[in-house]
């Protein structure tokens, strides 16, 4: 009867001990070394022995081995016996992330998309009265080009977000080499960053791996590079760092550029969220470029955290799963940026700093 059953199954005796479990659990993580894992799945079981009108419970349990990220389950437990209980889990995961989808994407859109609609409509109408000047007409019509470009790359974006959150990245995982993730994107940044006159380097660990999606990867990297860069005053540098730290693999984007606030570092990651909304508009800014990086490494069971004070520069760090076949942990080399202050360690990320240039870290 268990194997005909089309879900997630498992039995427990009264001693916790796994009697039966589905392939699909074991590949969820839900038993190891015959024992039920996660420790809120075995709570709703003892509870239900208790309490029979508590026998159905949605529980959120960790998608990854970092502990980060959640998979929405609804759990039932029904008795057996002999003293055994039949747990039926339901993955839910994709049924709330479609309805977020929906729901932000309409917020989104309301939000948004009408700035430079209206802006548009406006320059349109001072474009029609100017149309016996030429000056004025050549200038409007820039205005209305750059609302255009500002528009469709909203929009692109909004998508990208939408996609990102449909998507599970770990189905269809193949391996990333990190030299050659990091490669494409710094190459892909490299011209604007020369425009504006900053230095874009990258060092590290060599030979470190992950499993996931390729695009989204290199996508996630060319966001945090291109943020550096726009926030980044001239003749400075901007620095790619790789290095592993026990199953975790990181890599940091490293600036000299202008921080940001104490007071706003919670909300960074915000859709639409900008520290200088008067800076985003002038470097194009849509506000979703690191909300788009949060859902990357949250599709790869990872994460991104951030460092940074006012006026000293930022780093922010992409922590993702490493691949076991990497190898064990080793030190690597770093290319060197200097911060006007120390750093704190123990907020997961790591600036490089004034050391002699090749210096091990």
């Amino acid at each position: 009867m268990l194997a005909a059953l089309r879900g997630i199954s498992v039995v427990v005796d009264a001693a916790d001990r796994v009697v039966h479990a589905s392939d699909s659990a074991r590949e969820m993580g839900l038993v190891r070394s015959g024992r039920v894992a996660p420790m809120g799945l075995l709570a709703a079981v003892r509870e239900a022995r208790t309490h029979p009108e508590r026998r159905e419970r949605e529980l959120f349990l960790p998608r990854s081995s970092l502990g980060i990220g959640t998979r929405a389950v609804l759990v039932r437990v029904v008795p057996l016996p002999e003293e055994r209980w039949l747990m039926l889990v339901e993955d839910r995961t994709e049924t709330r992330r479609v309805e977020e989808i929906r729901r932000d994407f309409v917020a989104n859109v309301s939000h948004e998309l009408k700035t430079p609609i209206g802006a548009m409509a406006l320059l349109a109408e001072a474009l029609l009265d100017a149309a016996d000047d030429p000056e004025a007409v050549r200038r409007f019509a820039g205005h209305i080009q750059q609302e255009s470009g500002r528009l469709s790359d909203l929009v692109h974006e909004i998508i990208e977000l939408s996609r990102l959150q449909g998507e599970d990245s770990l189905h269809r995982a193949v391996r990333v080499e990190l030299d050659d993730l990091v490669a494409e994107a710094v190459d892909v940044s490299r011209a604007s960053a020369a425009a504006v006159n900053i230095e874009l380097v990258h060092g590290g660990r060599p030979g470190l791996a992950v499993r996931g999606d390729r695009r989204q990867l290199v996508m996630a990297l060319r966001n945090l590079i291109d943020n550096a860069i726009h926030y980044s005053p001239a003749h400075t540098r901007v620095a790619v760092g790789v290095r592993r730290a026990g199953a975790v693999a990181e890599i940091a984007v490293t600036d000299q550029g202008i921080g940001i606030p104490a007071t706003d570092l919670g909300r960074i990651f915000e859709r639409f969220y900008r520290v200088d909304p008067a800076r985003s508009r002038a470097t194009g800014g849509t506000g979703l470029g690191l909300s788009i990086v949060k859902h990357v490494a949250a599709n790869h069971g990872g994460e991104v955290t951030v460092w940074s004070v006012e006026g000293a520069g930022s780093t922010f760090t992409l922590r993702l799963p490493v691949d076991p076949a990497s190898g064990p942990t080793a030190i690597g080399r770093w290319p060197i940026v200097a911060h006007a202050t120390s750093y704190p360690l123990t907020t997961g990320a790591w600036p490089v700093d004034q050391r002699e240039e090749g210096a091990d870290r």
